[in-house]
């Protein structure tokens, strides 16, 4: 049987924003998802001060997915603690962490093509040389089912959980189902007001084993989420607001689908993508349908990385 372990939240100043990492208290302590290149330095290390506890004590770096805003600290970090952490990512965001310009060919072959900013390029070279903090290649590459030991009894199961990004992971650990899903868990996006998720099938399908396969005592999430009313959930919530939580993002995403099927295939025989002068061309009924009044440029863009989605999943050829 796991022993109790502590889990604590360590906030990260940026900007008008806070994000989120958290320690998992274990004999070989981790910490879950780095924010940005600033974060180790100036969130994490008096974060943990505060608990009487060092940065140099933690021995593993468990990375959630492969956004900049959760694996850009990852080298500061793995600097900070001596090199002696070990850095975990899924196969398929590994990419992410050893390549800056990964995240750029990411846009460049999404969201720009909606966004259509001349300067996009330029603008994501630059955002990912500020915020990534080094390139480096993760110590474990993990494709779901594994087990990881924090020493003595203190285990973390590995859940692969696509859909927000193609190597989404949800860390457990065992014995106290508390559940780390970063940004898997959408409810109605954050500052944005849009979840944001690159395939809506896998989406769906990781929601439903959440809520009803490993079915968590606590779950932490990314960012504070907000519900359809734009009020945030807390980071960390108890079993049966998690279980609301996951319950509403499979409800939003049901709308968001139904709309974005309805506007693929609005014209018959065709997908029924027509450029229009909408800032939300050419997605821009499903925005007039959603009542979706929010800037979809302003990135990450959940709006165009979802529809984007959609517009793949039910138009391959338009």
């Amino acid at each position: 049987m796991t022993q109790n372990v502590a889990i604590h939240p360590l906030v990260s100043p940026w900007g008008r924003f806070g994000l989120y990492s958290f320690l998992i208290d274990a004999p070989e302590p981790a910490i879950v998802d780095t924010g940005i290149a600033t974060s180790p330095a100036e969130g994490m290390v008096p974060e943990l001060e505060k608990l009487g506890r060092s940065i140099e004590e933690v021995r593993w770096i468990l990375l959630t997915h492969g956004h900049i805003d959760h694996l850009g600290g990852a080298h500061a970090l793995w600097e900070l603690t001596g090199r002696q952490a070990r850095v975990v990512i899924h196969e398929a965001d590994a990419d992410f962490l050893r390549s800056r310009r990964a995240h750029v060919d990411e846009f460049l072959t999404g969201r720009q093509q909606y966004i259509q900013d001349p300067e996009g390029e330029a603008r994501q070279l630059a955002a990912t040389a500020q915020v990534i903090s080094g390139e480096m290649e993760p110590t474990l590459t993990v494709s779901g089912g594994e087990t990881i030991s924090l020493g003595g009894d203190v285990t973390v199961s590995v859940h692969h959980i696509p859909g927000h990004t193609d190597g989404s992971v949800a860390y457990v650990v065992d014995g106290q189902d508390d559940v780390f899903v970063g940004d898997a868990v959408q409810v109605h996006g954050a500052a944005n007001h849009f979840p944001g998720y690159v395939d809506p099938v896998a989406y769906r399908r990781s929601l439903e084993y959440l809520r009803d396969t490993v079915r968590p005592e606590r779950l932490y999430l990314g960012h504070p989420y907000r519900t359809t009313e734009g009020v945030p959930f807390d980071i960390g919530m108890d079993a049966a607001t998690a279980r609301e939580a996951l319950q509403e993002s499979l409800d939003i995403e049901a709308r968001v689908g139904a709309a974005a099927r309805r506007c693929m295939h609005a014209n018959t025989g065709g997908s029924g993508l027509q450029g229009t002068d909408s800032p939300y061309s050419p997605f821009a009924s499903v925005a007039e349908e959603l009542g979706y009044t929010g800037d979809p440029t302003l990135e990450p863009s959940p709006f165009f990385t979802t529809l984007h989605g959609y517009r793949t999943l039910y138009a391959p050829e338009g």
